[in-house]
């Protein structure tokens, strides 16, 4: 217990008090709530919702369309680090079950909601049709705390969650700037993120490895790493940011194209890992500078976004809570085991089929990314709170894993 309440420590506790926090003001005194969520800190600012033909910054916009772009940044590091490093956990035969099994966890969500949506009737169809992307959300940390409950530390269902966890985040990503779009699409300003990115990969990191070359002390590329550091990249990352808020795409995606400027280690140890710890290169090391500030930013987040009142449950909420507790344990239940046995391409040493239904139920909790969704989905209103209760009531997801756990007769292996 004490390695599970240091990882919630570590990674999720911010975000818990946060939200809690949130829930409480909210069905306590809901207009102090609302007005702190919706407070004005910079009127006619150049960055900003768009009111009445000008930028209005509010705490909320700061908060999720700016500060969350360094968490997205982080997801985006691990799913980078997953797809291009030779030991990437995202390549090779080994992946591609959970790849598929990602495929069904996204799938199945989808026709539960949109299904169910359509049994309602159609003006609750058109009501609620575009949060179908709110439940095929998979909360990262919340989920590897709660695999790490149910299968322990040593399972091979924990790094399977992992992989599964980490292609989420990469179709997530995708899906948050292809389908849901902050504003009027404006592309031509994807050309200036395009070239801070260029700009900042060649000058900073490629220029001086090949100034390096034939050279083993490399003092090109150490000169810029001590004397520049994160800077440039820093820079770049604001142009790039700000490209993706005018060009209509959601802003807190902006720092996705520098991510992958950024110099790194040849190696990845797999997020949660201890040993990433031990990783000096720039983007390892600029992750953990972050990770302090990125806590509280989640803290903010939890608070900002998950203040809804427990009278706005409706349709939207049951529909978000079906989608993710069942339709993803059977998507990610189908499609794994297609995969596994009639495409013949294996499950892990160690895992059953059944272990799927079970790493189904674990990935069912989306809290945080299930909450940015649903608040880009609709409007602030009813059918918004509804969504985002739903996003909140995914904890449940938690108990049902256990109880599965028990029923399948999951065997625990700790380390």
């Amino acid at each position: 217990m004490y390695r599970v309440w240091n990882f919630l420590t570590n990674y999720s506790l911010l975000l818990i008090i946060g939200a809690l926090l949130a829930l409480v003001w909210a069905n306590t005194n809901p207009e102090t709530y609302h007005h702190f969520v919706e407070f004005v800190i910079w009127d006619h600012a150049p960055i900003g919702h768009l009111h009445d033909g000008h930028r209005t910054l509010t705490l909320h916009y700061l908060i999720n369309d700016l500060a969350m772009a360094l968490f997205f940044a982080i997801a985006a590091k691990e799913v980078w680090e997953a797809v291009i490093l030779k030991n990437g956990s995202l390549r090779g035969k080994k992946a591609a079950t959970p790849l598929f099994a990602t495929f069904g966890g996204m799938v199945g969500p989808i026709s539960v909601y949109l299904g169910l949506a359509m049994l309602l009737g159609s003006d609750t169809y058109n009501a609620v049709a575009n949060g179908w992307a709110i439940p095929t959300a998979t909360d990262i940390a919340f989920s590897y705390l709660v695999g790490r409950i149910v299968f322990g530390a040593g399972h091979p269902a924990i790094r399977f969650l992992l992989l599964l966890a980490i292609a989420d985040d990469a179709a997530g990503l995708i899906i948050l700037a292809i389908f849901y779009p902050s504003g009027d699409l404006a592309p031509q300003w994807l050309l200036l993120s395009m070239a801070a990115a260029i700009v900042v990969y060649v000058v900073f990191n490629w220029l001086p490895r090949r100034l390096d070359v034939g050279d083993q002390l490399r003092p090109k590329s150490t000169w810029v790493r001590q004397k520049l550091s994160f800077v440039p990249y820093a820079i770049a990352g604001c142009i790039s940011w700000y490209g993706f808020m005018r060009s209509g795409l959601h802003p807190a995606l902006g720092l996705l194209p520098i991510v992958t400027t950024i110099p790194h280690a040849d190696r990845a140890f797999g997020i949660f890992n201890e040993a990433e710890q031990h990783l000096h290169d720039l983007l390892n090391s600029m992750e953990h500078a972050l990770k302090h500030p990125v806590e509280v930013i989640l803290f903010f987040f939890g608070l900002l976004n998950a203040g809804v009142e427990f009278s706005a449950m409706g349709d939207a909420t049951w529909l978000v809570l079906a989608g993710l507790l069942l339709g993803k344990p059977v998507g990610i239940m189908l499609f794994g085991w297609l995969a596994a046995k009639p495409l013949g391409l294996g499950m892990p040493e160690g895992m059953r089929i059944i272990d799927l239904v079970v790493i189904g139920c674990v990935a069912a909790i989306g809290f945080t990314v299930s909450l940015f969704v649903a608040s880009v989905a609709f409007d602030a209103g009813p059918i918004q709170d509804a969504a985002k209760m739903g996003a909140l009531f995914s904890f449940a997801a938690a108990i049902v894993s256990i109880i599965a756990g028990k029923l399948t007769g999951v065997q625990k292996k700790e380390i």
